[in-house]
């Protein structure tokens, strides 16, 4: 991309401020195809959009979410894109994966055009700019949270179907951040360079906002995370803001030319970090969401010609492939780069970017051949060329992660990482995964371990943009049916029954609605279903009686001719959020029994074929029907052809909260169907510290309650450092309660002192792992004062 300097600086430097071409490689074969690669990872920041998805979205699997995000402050704060595998949207990794896209695309711009990805890229950039415009709604105010770390990690499921509040959180005037502020500002300035040859209306709407934030963190100097204390937690300002001061100069500059900018970055940068009890700059780790100091020594070794910047630059790049003073980043015997545990693939793509987009400005040709090369093995690394000969973007080349730590890719109902189904059901293509946790070339694809298995936007930035300048070197072809869409992999929103009780004038029905939708996720808050079944002999609707001995939905209403003495009953269910949330939370079920006083034979009943006459085990049923409002979406009514497609289209619910049941009678017999469950994990960043040894904690949780009665949750999890082989929870009743039936534990209880031990399938929790057990009890649902938990 051509760019123009005061004269001055072009006198000085007009040989420096223009990137070299692109060396061309000894092979014209690429190791990948690159524009593949491409292609997929830009994908991805589609699948990690929030809010009102636009028209250009092309994930199948991904509807509309978080709908209500910033409400509490007066505001819609809705779009933006969610973190990693969780549904935080944290500003500061935001912006600083937008600058990195944004910068691809500055140097690179007819890489991506050529390529057929540009309209792509700019659409994920007008998406999140858009975003950040909503953000920002006055000079000092930029709001750089929504959604609580904690109470978002705690649960496992879709984006579409958040059940949690998800609170705002801004810096202001009063309390400020100068490096999510001048981390934004760089991100909106790098962006108004991209869309300037194209809309050049938006890019000045994006220059406004960035010259503000960068006032505003200029004036009110302060670590984001000390005002927006919830990221301290998730994306701690370690580094503090002196990069940010530097970085956001230097994109400002490049997007307007006014040097009082370039002044500023140079003045800023004798605050950059520097190694410990030295004056040498920091060289020992590299560009990522929290320090973009190393980013600052290239930009400004270009834009200036300085040698301060280049030697600080050349250090740091050395330290990555030869060493400086006998030492560098660890490599593993495959060849990869291992700066860091977590997430070790983004920090070798990050500085595989920076070095390639220096190399080609430098004219050192050892240095120039030593930092491309390595560029070029780091990202081939990643993408199959390593001991696994697997690739570690998703959906890509041979062998790739089937299992990322991302929620709504899982597809599950459960609230439970290691939940149905095993296998994600959504393929997140494009997908950098963290990568293996040592200098070992080791990787599991587990779900469970999010150190090698997390994604997130910053892990795809760098990549995204060194992989659009490998295509312009080595070429590559996207592919030209991509994305194909994904399809259900089963039934998502149906029914299933089983036969509970038959008498000689009478049936009863045990049936289940199930909500185990992921095309996309959604709720049903308006379903209801009908039991169809014929009058024999000379029987009449009156007298037909219709009970429920459990009910989670409204009791059954009817009966209602449908043809002839064919009647149906309906159970409405509309007002309870039936939702891919959790166990409970993705069903309700209702027994209900058809009495006659007058003939019965329910053989011949539409609706009694292919129920099941083993209670405890339901059979998915096709004759009856299941509603959402007055659209049918389930099953087949009599007389009918079987329904096209399993896959009900539901409108999704923005952020559905589970609505209580109705009052179950005094004796129900719930399906509960707990199972063992490793806590969510946390997204990149550091987290407490458990307790050493072993340790656990019980929650005690009111699920329903009614007249005379109630259920109870109780969670148990390993605190400690230490697995434990079993557990004890013990708690005293206040108020004369009575458990009636437990499940998943064995009780015992003595006046109001209750005492519950594990079954031998759960009592084996290794550090962070938790499982649940639950009941009916009698009385009221009063939470015990004091719950406690005893670990074997």
């Amino acid at each position: 991309m051509r760019r123009t300097f005061p004269a001055l600086a072009a006198l000085i430097i007009s040989t420096a401020v223009v990137p070299a071409a692109v060396p061309m490689s000894a092979s014209a074969a690429p190791a990948f195809n690159y524009g593949e690669a491409l292609q997929k990872s830009l994908f991805f920041y589609e699948a990690q959009q929030s809010g009102k998805l636009p028209s250009t979205n092309r994930v199948t699997w991904r509807g509309d979410s978080a709908l209500n995000d910033g409400k509490d402050a007066g505001l819609d704060l809705t779009g933006g894109w969610y973190d990693a595998g969780d549904h935080v949207k944290f500003g500061l990794p935001m912006a600083f994966s937008t600058t990195m896209l944004a910068w691809g695309a500055v140097d690179y711009r007819d890489a991506y055009a050529s390529s057929g990805q540009l309209t792509y890229l700019l659409n994920s950039l007008r998406f999140v700019n858009d975003y950040f415009v909503k953000a920002h709604p006055s000079p000092n105010v930029l709001y750089g949270q929504v959604g609580s770390g904690n109470a978002d990690h705690a649960w496992w499921g879709a984006a579409e179907v958040l059940p949690m509040s998800r609170p705002s959180y801004k810096i202001d005037s009063s309390c400020g951040g100068a490096d999510l502020a001048g981390e934004t500002a760089a991100a909106m300035a790098a962006s108004s360079i991209v869309f300037r040859p194209t809309d050049p209306s938006y890019a000045d709407k994006l220059l406004t906002h960035a010259k503000q934030l960068y006032t505003f963190a200029d004036t009110v100097r302060g670590k984001y995370s000390d005002c927006i204390t919830d990221a301290a937690n998730f994306y701690k300002s370690w580094s503090g803001y002196n990069d940010e001061l530097v970085w956001g100069a230097i994109w400002l500059y490049r997007a307007t030319q006014d040097s009082s900018y370039l002044a500023k970055a140079e003045s800023y940068y004798a605050n950059l970090g520097t190694e410990p009890q030295s004056t040498t700059r920091s060289y020992k780790w590299t560009i990522a969401w929290d320090d973009k100091s190393y980013g600052c020594y290239a930009l400004l070794a270009k834009l200036t010609g300085k040698q301060q910047y280049a030697d600080d630059a050349n250090r740091w790049l050395d330290w990555w492939t030869v060493g400086v003073n006998g030492q560098k980043v660890n490599y593993s015997p495959g060849g990869q780069a291992v700066l860091d545990s977590w997430g070790s693939l983004r920090y070798a793509a990050n500085t595989a970017f920076v070095a390639l987009d220096y190399s080609d400005w430098l004219t050192d040709t050892t240095r120039k051949a030593r930092y491309h090369d390595f560029a070029v093995r780091q990202i081939n690394y990643a993408l199959g060329d390593n001991p696994r000969k697997s690739s570690y973007e998703i959906g890509f080349g041979t062998n790739p992660p089937r299992n990322p730590h991302h929620r709504t890719a899982h597809g599950t109902w459960t609230n439970n990482l290691n939940g149905e189904p095993e296998q994600s059901r959504h393929i997140l293509y494009g997908a950098l995964v963290g990568g293996p946790k040592s200098a070992d070339d080791a990787y599991t694809d587990s779900r469970a371990d999010y150190t090698m298995n997390e994604v997130a936007t910053d892990y795809n930035a760098g990549f995204t943009s060194a992989l659009v300048r490998l295509y312009k070197e080595y070429g590559g072809t996207p592919l030209a049916n991509f994305p194909v869409a994904e399809t259900p992999d089963g039934p998502e929103i149906y029914l299933q029954a089983a036969l509970n009780a038959t008498g000689q004038n009478f049936t009863e029905i045990k049936t289940l609605v199930y909500n185990h939708s992921a095309w996309p996720a959604r709720a049903l808050t308006d379903g209801s279903f009908r039991y169809y079944f014929t009058l024999d002999g000379d029987t009449t609707p009156g007298q037909i009686t219709l009970t429920a001995n459990y009910n989670q939905c409204k009791p059954p209403t009817g009966p209602t001719q449908f043809s002839g003495k064919v009647y149906y009953v309906t159970i409405d269910c509309s007002g309870q959020v039936i939702a891919p949330q959790g166990q409970s939370e993705s069903r309700r079920e209702v027994q209900f029994r058809i009495a006659s006083s007058g003939s019965w034979d329910p053989s011949n009943d539409w609706s009694y074929t292919g129920v099941s006459t083993t209670p405890s085990t339901p059979a998915t049923v096709q004759n009856m029907t299941l509603y959402s409002g007055s659209t049918k979406i389930w099953g087949n009514a009599p007389g009918t052809e079987p329904s096209p497609s399993p896959s009900p289209s539901v409108s999704p619910s923005a952020s559905p909260s589970p609505s209580p049941s109705a009052s179950p009678s005094a004796s129900p017999s719930p399906s509960p169907s707990p199972s063992v469950s490793p806590s969510p994990s946390p997204s990149p960043s550091p987290s407490p510290s458990p307790v050493t040894g072993k340790a656990c904690t019980a929650t005690y949780k009111v699920t329903n309650s009614w007249q005379g009665g109630f259920q109870a949750d109780v969670t148990v999890g390993n605190s400690g450092t230490s697995a434990v082989s079993g557990w004890t929870v013990a708690w005293s009743f206040p108020n004369g309660q009575t458990v009636s039936q437990l499940w998943s534990g064995t009780v015992s209880q003595s006046g109001s002192n209750v005492t519950v031990k594990n079954l031998s399938w759960n009592g084996s929790l290794s550090a962070g792992a938790t499982t649940s057990f639950g009941f009916t009890g009698t009385g009221s649902g009063t939470v015990p004062s004091s719950v406690t938990c005893t670990p074997a």
